[in-house]
């Protein structure tokens, strides 16, 4: 029996576009002599649709679109679909209003629905708002003539909660286990999973566990793209009963693929493996990369347009958009002021040469003599500082948002995540933009990654002096990133113990750090909150990036412990 997996990118909202996508891998699965088809979790709506769930009109067109692609599916065809159904009981016995569901549908009817059962509610997602746990076990059956197949159905987090592989329970029940209990020949989970670096190396090793554990086959259905902070990074794969890799789609890309399963032998037959990015470096470009594109074009943009300092920050940035959208649909602006050093902008033009890109130069010593005789009275007989220092970046960021305003352009923010941690970037300055490209990627890793590009392309795309300068803001005479910071690679490792390894000061300093800069780095985290909590969207690519799950308190008392 063949089974079709497609591996789609949807737009969240998009109910009508999303079934045209189902109903073509439905007539490709067909043609290809597949008996099922497999989607992702949420296909039908996208995931996640977050508060347009509690839009009843939204939920009830939902319902209608899922009858009609049942309606002008092929026949011979059964089709598990991601969406959303009734709780019809929640006015008698409580709870939500919703499940989270999968759709099985054969030409003409909507055979049987299955409900999630485990809903997480940790970092990005927050499933208990909108849903009902289900409290059953799903499964069918399909009748493929002279026998049958008996399928085991879960939803996303309903694989994640193996004690055994974990060595601990989040929920208190297992539903693998379960249908293994029900005899199931195999089980199918639909996901939609976000990408976070690393992760699918976690995910192949727990299916390879749960196959073995249970002594049955596992297809994991991932969907693909961007979905604003979110990236999904498809990689769908099936692990026969031994627990070795039978299939794997692509990463970062919406792909189909078609997997076959021997009744005789009941296990899957080897197929297609599409092959692993080599490096962390080159998965998270991937991940940005992909982010950026389907960012735009979900949100109606064509061009993109940003800063560009002649640092590495804005190099990545540039180079990330210009693969994304292509070198014609990237505008890079140079704004230099009277501290900019005359390399900042040889650095940046031989970048956006290097990249294909067009620039403009705007430089803003005459609006920076503006602003100083407008607050000359105001502020006499006061010291130059930060008050000024941000005047420059926001007026480049004023510049940026009238360019972006004007023609349409979405602008893409430049900030890294070891910046952002510690505040040292300028509201409605460098801040400013729709999309903060690099939000979640710490400074080192900016240099690593650049590094990484010049490797591939075995070619000078990141200007080496961009790399090997001393990285400066360049908003005083003579400044210098680390006359403010610590190194980036001691800030890093501060931020990654304290930020993702919640670690206290105290364990901090007992890791070998010096108490007076780990005190200060902490002290910095905390205050920048309000800042964050203004900033554009971020591409996510760790599992704990600043955004939809990070929730921290402003107005907080900053933590001595």
């Amino acid at each position: 029996m063949k089974i079709a997996i497609a591996q789609l990118n949807p737009t969240i909202g998009d109910l009508e576009g999303n079934a045209q996508q189902i109903l073509e891998a439905a007539q490709r699965a067909s043609s290809e002599g597949a008996r099922l088809l497999l989607t992702p979790e949420l296909s039908l709506c996208g995931y996640p649709p977050r508060d347009l769930l509690l839009n009843p009109s939204f939920v009830s067109e939902m319902s209608r679109v899922l009858l009609k692609l049942a309606m002008q599916l092929p026949s011979e065809l059964a089709v598990l679909v991601g969406t959303v159904d009734l709780n019809l009981r929640s006015l008698e016995t409580g709870g939500k209003s919703l499940f989270n569901s999968v759709a099985l549908l054969e030409p003409g009817k909507i055979k049987q629905i299955f409900h999630k059962r485990l809903l997480p509610t940790y970092d990005v997602f927050d499933e208990d708002r909108y849903f009902e746990p289900g409290n059953e076990a799903n499964h069918f059956t399909l009748d493929l003539g002279s026998t049958s197949i008996h399928i085991g159905v879960t939803i996303c987090e309903d694989l994640w909660n193996d004690e055994e592989f974990w060595g601990k329970r989040t929920y208190s029940l297992n539903p693998i286990a379960d249908l293994a209990q029900k005899g199931v020949d195999f089980t199918i989970n639909l996901s939609a999973s976000p990408y976070t670096v690393g992760k699918q190396k976690l995910r192949e090793s727990m299916l390879k566990h749960g196959a073995v554990r249970f002594n049955q086959p596992i297809i994991y259905v991932n969907q693909a793209g961007g979905n604003d902070d979110l990236i999904f990074d498809g990689s769908s794969l099936v692990v026969d009963r031994r627990g070795n890799l039978v299939c794997r789609a692509r990463g970062f890309e919406a792909d189909f693929a078609i997997v076959d399963y021997d009744v005789e032998k009941q296990d899957f037959l080897p197929s297609s493996i599409a092959p692993e990015p080599d490096c962390e470096e080159a998965e998270i470009w991937s991940a940005l990369v992909l982010g950026v594109r389907d960012y735009a074009r979900k949100c109606g943009f064509s061009k993109v347009v940003l800063g560009l300092s002649g640092g590495i920050d804005s190099a990545l940035v540039a180079a990330i958009a210009t693969t994304a959208l292509g070198a014609e649909n990237v505008l890079g602006i140079l704004m230099p002021s009277p501290y900019s050093s005359d390399h900042s902008v040889e650095d940046a033009l031989s970048l956006a040469k290097n990249l294909g890109i067009t620039t403009q130069k705007l430089p803003i010593a005459d609006l920076m003599n503006a602003y100083d005789q407008t607050l000359e009275k105001l502020f006499v007989g006061t010291p130059f500082g930060v008050a000024e220092e941000n005047i420059q970046s926001r007026i480049r960021g004023t510049l940026l948002m009238a360019i972006a305003n004007k023609f349409g352009y979405l602008l893409i923010s430049t900030g890294n995540k070891s910046e952002m941690a510690v505040g040292y970037c300028t509201l409605y300055g460098d801040m400013n933009g729709g999309l903060a490209a690099i939000a979640d990627v710490p400074k080192t890793r900016v240099y690593s990654i650049c590094e990484w590009l010049n490797c591939r392309d075995t070619s000078e795309l990141i200007p080496t002096n961009i790399l090997t300068k001393a990285p400066s803001a360049e908003l005083k005479p003579g400044q210098m990133d680390q006359d403010s910071l610590p190194p980036y690679e001691v800030l890093d490792d501060i931020l990654d113990r304290f930020i993702h390894q919640h670690q206290s000061a105290t364990e901090i300093v007992a890791s070998g750090h010096d108490s007076t800069i780990v005190d200060r780095v902490v002290k910095l985290v905390t205050i920048a909150e309000f800042k964050r909590r203004q900033a554009p969207p971020g591409i996510k690519i760790t599992d704990r990036a600043f955004g939809t799950g990070w929730r921290m308190p402003i107005a907080s008392k900053r933590p001595s412990y």
